[in-house]
C-alpha cells in the first residue's frame, strides 16, 4: 500500500511540473554559456576592431582574445569569491576586471561612435560647407551693392553735370558764359563722361548679372548634396559652381581696386566623405548613445558569466559522494547566511579542540569539495554550499531515509509475524 501512494505522489502533477521546471532552469543555465561566448566574440569584433587602428592587427587580436578572456574568467572568479575569506585574491580579480571592462569599453567606443556618429558627421560637414557658402556670398552681396551703389552714385553726379552745364550754372563754367542755355562744349564734354558711366555702369550690372547663373546652381547643388544618391556626381558640379563664381568675382573686382572678398578652402570630395577614423579625440565628441552601446555588451558579458557561477569540472564517484555525504554530517554548526546559501563552520569547537580530536578525514573532504566547486569560501573558518552541491545532498539524504523507513518495515512485519 506504501508503494502504491509513493509512485502516485512521483507520478503527480505536481511531480511533473517540478521535473519541466528543473529541465527548463537546466536549458537556462545550459543555454547561457553559448551567449555568453557570443557577447564576447560581438564585444571582442568591436574591441579589436578600435585597438587595430593604433597597433599591428595581429597584437590587436592576441590582446583582445586576452581582454574578453580577462572579462568571463574574472567574471566567474567573483562570483565564487567572498572578499572575506580572501581580499588580496578579490580585489586583484576586481582590479583586473575593471582594467579589461575599461579597455574593452573603450576600443568597442569607436566602432560604435563610427556607427552612430556617421549621419551626424555627414550633417556637420555639409552644414560647415553651407557656412563658407553663405559666407562668401554675403561677401560677394555686399561687395556688389557696394560696388554698384559707388557707380549709381558716379553716374547721378555725372548727370547732375551734364544738367548743370547744359543749363550754365555749372561751378567749373567760368563768369562770362554763366546762364546760357545750350549744348556748348562745355555741355558736350561732360556729356561724354556722363555716357561714358552710364556705359560702364551697365556692363558693371551686366557682369553681375552673369554670375547669378553659377550662383543658382551652386546653391541647387548645395541643397542637392542631403538627399541626392549621386554624391560624387554632384559635389563635382557643386565645386564647378563654386569655382566659376569665385572666377567671375575675381575678374569683374580685379580692375575696379577693390579687395577680393575672401573665397573660404571648401573641402575635396574625399574629405566630404571621409569616413570616421577612430582617436582619442572622439571622447571630445562624446557620444552617450555609442557609449553606452559599447558598455552594454560588455555589462551583460559580465552579468551571465557571474550568474553562471563556477561549474565543477566533473562529477564525483559514488565512493566521493559517499564520503562526503559521511564527512559533512560530522560538522555540528549550520546556518542559512545572507545569500540564501546554506553556510557551516569548518572550525573545531571548543569541545573537539578540548578531545584533540582529528578531523583530518573532515578538512579533506572540504578541500575537495573546494577544489572541485562544490563549496565556496566565506572566510577563514565558514564555507557555503553552491548550487551544484545540494542535488547530490538531497540524494544521499533520500536514500538514507528510504533504508531507514524499510528497515523499520522489515522490523515491524518481523515483530507481527513474531
Amino acid at each position: 500500500m506504501a508503494d502504491i501512494k509513493l509512485k502516485s505522489r512521483s507520478g503527480g502533477l505536481g511531480y511533473l511540473i517540478n521535473r519541466i521546471q528543473t529541465l527548463f532552469v537546466s536549458m537556462l543555465r545550459i543555454w547561457t554559456i553559448p551567449i555568453v561566448l557570443m557577447l564576447s566574440l560581438s564585444s571582442g569584433f568591436t574591441t579589436y576592431y578600435g585597438l587595430s587602428h593604433f597597433i599591428t592587427p595581429w597584437i590587436a587580436l592576441v590582446i583582445t582574445i586576452a581582454i574578453q578572456s580577462i572579462i568571463v574568467i574574472c567574471s566567474l572568479e567573483i562570483a565564487g569569491i567572498h572578499w572575506k575569506a580572501n581580499r588580496m585574491r578579490f580585489f586583484s580579480v576586481v582590479a583586473s576586471l575593471t582594467i579589461a571592462l575599461a579597455a574593452s569599453v573603450t576600443f568597442s567606443y569607436f566602432k560604435f561612435y563610427e556607427i552612430s556618429e556617421a549621419e551626424t558627421l555627414h550633417i556637420n560637414r555639409l552644414h560647415q560647407l553651407r557656412e563658407q557658402t553663405k559666407t562668401y556670398l554675403d561677401a560677394v552681396l555686399q561687395l556688389k551693392a557696394r560696388v554698384l551703389q559707388q557707380q549709381k552714385q558716379a553716374l547721378d553726379q555725372a548727370s547732375l553735370d551734364v544738367s548743370q552745364a547744359y543749363f550754365g550754372t555749372h561751378n567749373q563754367i567760368a563768369p562770362g558764359y554763366k546762364n546760357q542755355v545750350g549744348e556748348g562744349p562745355f555741355w558736350r564734354h561732360y556729356n561724354q563722361l556722363y555716357q561714358e558711366k552710364k556705359q560702364r555702369f551697365q556692363q558693371q550690372e551686366q557682369a553681375f548679372a552673369a554670375l547669378d547663373a553659377p550662383l543658382r546652381e551652386l546653391q541647387v547643388h548645395l541643397n542637392e548634396l542631403d538627399v541626392t544618391r549621386d554624391v560624387e556626381t554632384t559635389y563635382g558640379l557643386f565645386l564647378k559652381s563654386y569655382q566659376d563664381l569665385q572666377a567671375g568675382i575675381n575678374q569683374i573686382v580685379g580692375g575696379m581696386g577693390e579687395a577680393l572678398p575672401d573665397a573660404p578652402l571648401v573641402m575635396t570630395y574625399k574629405q566630404f566623405t571621409e569616413e570616421v577614423k577612430p582617436s582619442f579625440a572622439m571622447w571630445r565628441g562624446f557620444s552617450w548613445f555609442a557609449f553606452v552601446c559599447a558598455a552594454m555588451v560588455d555589462f551583460f558579458t559580465v552579468l551571465l558569466s557571474y550568474r553562471l557561477e563556477f561549474t565543477a569540472p566533473g562529477p564525483l564517484t559514488e565512493q566521493e559522494e559517499e564520503l562526503v555525504f559521511e564527512c559533512l554530517r560530522q560538522f555540528s554548526e549550520f546556518r542559512i547566511n545572507a545569500n540564501d546559501e546554506l553556510e557551516m563552520v569548518i572550525e573545531k569547537s571548543d569541545l573537539e579542540k578540548a578531545r584533540r580530536y582529528s578531523d583530518w578525514s573532515r578538512m579533506f573532504v572540504v578541500g575537495l569539495l573546494l577544489s572541485r566547486g562544490f563549496l565556496r569560501k566565506v572566510d577563514e573558518r565558514t564555507v557555503e554550499f553552491a548550487p551544484n552541491l545540494y542535488p547530490l545532498i538531497a540524494e544521499k539524504m533520500s536514500a538514507k531515509i528510504a533504508a531507514i523507513k524499510q528497515k523499520a518495515a522489515q522490523a515491524g512485519a518481523g515483530a507481527g509475524d513474531g
